[in-house]
């Protein structure tokens, strides 16, 4: 494509640039712009596909003969899923645009955000994209960047549509409905996937980018965690509590009071003075222990006292300055001033694996949870700020937060072994994550645990997330259905919110709320802010407790259906919890609903969101519905109804036509594994139902590939009364 002189925006326009096609798959497309003349920056994220011809492709390329316009549809319906007017096409150095249109307002997608609702609203909205260390707050580009989203067709086909690109960048959803994307480097590298049901999408996704990782069963017991415990007096009464009152609960997590001055690779041997006992005790109690880590080091100790930082400065191993050569600095939790580790760099990796592992022999952890991996740094830049040049302040800065690219962390012309800051910034988190998993994995014998904040394009194949720094408020509650559903759809389905808010105090009915619908988040784990009061469920007395353990225990029960659902993600791909959307597409009403959402296609959880209420109205769609208490069935399908939902209850539904496989509860999943199985068969309208279990010992690396585990199939018929 050669570019119109007068086209330019910014300056420093590139032309001749490069439109290539690749027919991937029948069901992926890449198409890329990019300079021929001169290697950009692409993410190091390789996708291939072996190649198919036009007619066996599941979609049709064309060009207008003029050359300006280019144009994807689905070859079944003729349905144009991409229209891009070249003639608005940008390629210049610092400042990529290009804009499509979209075949319906059903747009799903896009992040790190908290957005209001699961289907975008399209009326002129902007979203930024660049890693962040901040709270979630709505139009805030948050810690992880997946530019990815799914649109449902009006025939209720559904395709996805990723730009792999690791910028700084933004993308503006407007109502004919169209959509603008701008990104301020690399090159525009889109992979489009033909569904054409919601769970192909994921599934075609995650072949591309990664399968998500098979978790340690133990991994979807609750767990607890707060900042702020202080000491190991206060943890050891709030286990008490806990096993006083008989609350499930598998995982306890050390946040960054544990180490000694919040250096890490440390614990702090007065205050949690006998932690290397306690994480042992807990663990004969079978339990499991994940502790964090910090990806900055300080560099102030005294010389020869602090390990991780002469072992690193020897080894070479941080982010630098624009020199390529003295270590960038900044600050950080840990005293005095920071350094920062370039896991792009393999010597880095090295550095990391040693140290994990020799920790290991200190505090025998189960897993590890990365925070603060954007990277986070208290600044604005290292010191001593950064230069003014192109660079660090581009002619066009996408809309993330005080619209600066150093604000929080590094300068971007700091240099990493990928290249610059600017380019790598938003990768950091997911460079750390696999050298952390394949670590845990190393260090225990076990499959791994490493729960990441910062995630990008892939993170769901060697972590689970969290979505972040959340606050003790109602709104934030259903935000969090949308966010589970979200990172479903970004491959990563292994997620939860901090159950009764991270910021501010909770309050006991909030707290209540939560609990029950955190029961039902894939990552259970209730965790807390410095300064705020306790949370954890047995702190609000007997009744708070017995809701809490009653609730919870029904998590357990269905574990085996849960953990099946992983397996299935894992291995062919798809989503974990999903919205009424995804197995109702056909069905307008569901595309908006965002309060319930299932695990899997089978079990509906629609939880109370509002505050003294009393009652939920939930949608049922055209399926049979019963109860999961009285196991009575609905009459309601294809409408909405209000059901009762006092303090003590979450409702909760189970789809006629499925099997689920469930087990005895217990305190923690060690014990619950040994106890009797039960199938609950719901049948559809004609007297038939179907649904499978995988088990394996829970624990071990790679049961799925090795063949190390038992699946069934089960199949039920009213005709034949036999299963």
């Amino acid at each position: 494509l050669n570019k119109r002189q007068s086209l330019t925006l910014f300056g420093n326009d590139i032309s001749p640039i490069v439109l290539e096609v690749e027919f991937q798959t029948k069901d992926r497309l890449r198409f890329r712009l990019y300079d021929p003349n001169k290697q950009r920056f692409e993410v190091p994220l390789k996708i291939n596909g072996p190649g198919v011809t036009a007619e066996e492709a599941n979609y049709e390329v064309e060009f207008s003969e003029d050359s300006t316009h280019f144009t994807i549809k689905r070859k079944s319906t003729g349905t144009v899923l991409w229209d891009s007017p070249l003639v608005d096409l940008f390629f210049s150095n610092q400042f990529l645009q290009i804009t499509t249109t979209v075949p319906s307002t059903s747009v799903y997608g896009f992040g790190e955000h908290e957005h209001p609702t699961f289907k975008h609203n399209m009326d002129f909205v902007t979203y930024g994209m660049f890693a962040r260390d901040q709270a979630p707050t709505s139009f805030a580009n948050l810690y992880g960047v997946h530019p990815f989203y799914m649109c449902v067709e009006p025939d209720s086909n559904a395709h996805g549509v990723l730009l792999l690109n690791s910028n700084a960048q933004d993308v503006t959803l407007s109502p004919n409905p169209a959509l603008t994307f701008r990104t301020i480097g690399g090159i525009l590298d889109f992979y489009l996937f033909m569904g054409p049901t919601p769970e192909n999408v994921v599934q075609q996704y995650t072949e591309a980018i990664g399968r998500p990782h098979m978790p340690a069963y133990w991994s979807l017991g609750f767990q607890l965690s707060r900042w702020g415990y202080g000491s190991l007096d206060v943890l050891k009464e709030t286990v008490n509590r806990m096993e006083h009152h008989d609350i499930p609960y598998d995982v306890q997590h050390f946040d960054i009071d544990y180490m000694e001055r919040r250096l890490d690779f440390t614990y702090d041997k007065v205050n949690f003075a006998g932690l290397p006992e306690f994480m042992k005790d807990l663990k004969k109690k079978g339990k499991h222990n994940v502790v964090i880590l910090d990806p900055f080091i300080t560099k102030d100790e005294e010389p020869g006292t602090y390990r991780p930082y002469e072992l690193g400065q020897e080894m070479g191993v941080w982010v630098n300055n624009s020199d390529g050569v003295t270590p960038a600095v900044g600050q950080a939790w840990p005293p005095g001033d920071s350094v920062f580790p370039d896991y792009t760099n393999p010597r880095t990796v090295e550095w990391w694996t040693q140290l994990c592992l020799e920790f290991k022999d200190v505090l025998d952890y189960d897993g590890i949870w990365i925070d603060m991996n954007e990277p986070s740094n208290f600044m604005r830049g290292q010191y001593p700020g950064c230069a003014d040049n192109e660079i660090n302040n581009p002619p066009y800065t996408p809309s993330i937060s005080d619209r600066s690219l150093a604000e929080k962390t590094l300068c971007p012309d700091s240099k990493t072994y990928l290249g610059d800051h600017y380019n790598t910034h938003s990768l950091f988190g997911w460079s750390q994550t696999e050298p952390t998993f394949n670590v845990v994995q190393q260090a225990t014998g076990k499959r791994a645990f490493v729960l990441s904040r910062s995630t990008f394009v892939g993170s769901g194949k060697h972590s689970g997330h969290w979505l972040g720094d959340n606050f003790s408020q109602w709104k934030d509650l259903h935000r969090s259905v949308v966010g589970i559903l979200e990172f479903n759809l970004f491959g990563i389905p292994y997620i939860g919110a901090d159950i009764c808010g991270f910021n501010y105090n909770t309050t006991y009915e909030l707290c209540l709320r939560w609990m029950q619908l955190g029961s039902f988040y894939p990552f259970s784990r209730n965790h807390n802010a410095e300064g705020n009061s306790e949370q954890d469920p047995a702190v609000f007395g007997d009744a708070f407790a017995k809701i809490s353990r009653a609730t919870l225990r029904i998590r357990y029960s269905l574990l085996p259906y849960l953990y099946t659902l992983f397996y299935e993600s894992h291995v062919h791909g798809g989503t974990v919890v999903r919205s009424l959307m995804h197995e109702f597409t056909s069905d307008q009403e569901t595309h908006g609903i965002d309060t319930a959402f299932l695990w899997g296609p089978a079990f509906m959880i629609a939880p109370v969101l509002e505050e003294a209420t009393r009652s939920v109205t939930v949608y049922f769609p055209e399926a049979q519905w019963f109860d999961y208490y009285t196991v009575l069935p609905n009459a309601w399908k294809k409408n909405y109804a209000t059901v009762s939902a006092p303090l003590s209850k979450i409702p909760l539904y189970i789809r006629g036509g499925y099997i689920l496989p469930q087990q005895a509860p217990a305190t923690t999943t060690t014990e619950s594994r040994l106890n009797p199985f039960g199938l609950i068969i719901a049948l559809d309208e004609q007297g038939q139902a179907s649904g499978s279990l995988f088990w394996d010992d829970g624990d071990s690396i790679d049961t799925i590939e090795k063949e190390n585990y038992f699946l069934a199939k089960y199949t039920f018929s009213k005709v034949s009364g036999n299963i």
